[in-house]
């Protein structure tokens, strides 16, 4: 199996190409009742919900969508860890996606759908799943979007250790424990009138288990928190550069308990929540 950074680039040396060969099948092909779409991306970090998954450091990600006519639609997409994202010792993420999108009048949508975390290599019990639903919509030149995703209680989500000492000397509090999680979240884009540049805001909320799963990491890893970004897009064709800042309320303190687990390297110094800006450039084809 080819590693997800590997697939990935060769994803995004297709995307960069892929726009001419569509635009001549557009001229002489209807639409069809199925599409697929996708993108590849080189990250500067992973932040998922505002936490690296990378320790820092830069990422390969890439995924495709196969979509419906009906609004059926379902999808892959993967990314490169390094330290508390890897979840037992994987080294990628694999996210395996199922929904249905509806149109709500002219501008708006409704999307119901559930992914499943699944990381290779590590742990069966490390793999979690999260049903959402968003809703997406227009108010003038804004676009609008917010979420929920809740995933109910599993192994992977419970409080197996209470503290990072306790995960440093191995010794489970709390083995086979189970607990859910709860995600929202609100996207907001304005495009900027005759230039390239789409301006772009995000907010998170966090609330699950204050404390480490299976493998001393956590979704919510102190519980409850908040998370945000504000970015701007600047599109060429099918690439899109992105250039964004992103931050979390996770004070030193609050993570505390968490260390060594929660910090670069895993070794307890410098911490994997601390704002960062962030740069990334995406091929969608």
């Amino acid at each position: 199996m080819k590693s997800v950074p590997a697939l990935a680039a060769a994803m995004f040396v297709f995307a960069i190409a892929a726009p001419a060969f569509a635009q001549d099948a557009a001229e002489t092909e209807p639409t069809p009742a199925v599409t697929v779409s996708g993108s590849a991306t080189i990250a500067s970090d992973y932040r998922f919900r505002g936490v690296s998954q990378s320790n820092n450091e830069m990422v390969v990600q890439g995924g495709v969508t196969v979509t419906h006519e009906s609004g059926l639609y379902g999808g892959v997409w993967g990314s490169n860890l390094a330290g508390w994202g890897t979840f037992g010792g994987a080294n990628m993420e694999l996210d395996l996606i199922v929904g249905y999108k509806h149109p709500l009048g002219d501008n708006g949508a409704i999307d119901i759908g559930l992914t499943w975390y699944f990381y290779p290599g590590g742990a069966d019990k490390t793999d979690f799943a999260e049903p959402y639903v968003k809703l997406s919509g227009t108010a003038g030149p804004v676009s609008l979007l917010a979420g929920v995703a809740y995933a109910p209680k599993q192994e992977a989500l419970g409080k197996w250790y209470n503290t990072g000492a306790d995960a440093a000397a191995g010794v489970y509090n709390n083995p086979g424990a189970k607990d859910d999680n709860l995600y929202l979240w609100g996207d907001a884009a304005a495009g900027i009138k005759g230039t390239p540049f789409t301006l772009k805001a995000h907010l998170g909320h966090s609330d699950g288990n204050p404390g480490l799963g299976p493998n001393a990491t956590s979704v919510a890893p102190t519980g409850s928190y908040w998370d945000w970004s504000l970015g701007i897009d600047a599109t060429w064709r099918n690439l899109t550069l992105n250039v964004s800042y992103v931050g979390t309320d996770i004070s030193d303190r609050d993570a505390a308990y968490l260390q060594p687990s929660f910090s670069n390297g895993q070794d307890g110094t410098g911490s994997i929540a601390k704002g960062t800006g962030l740069v990334s450039l995406t091929a969608a084809f």
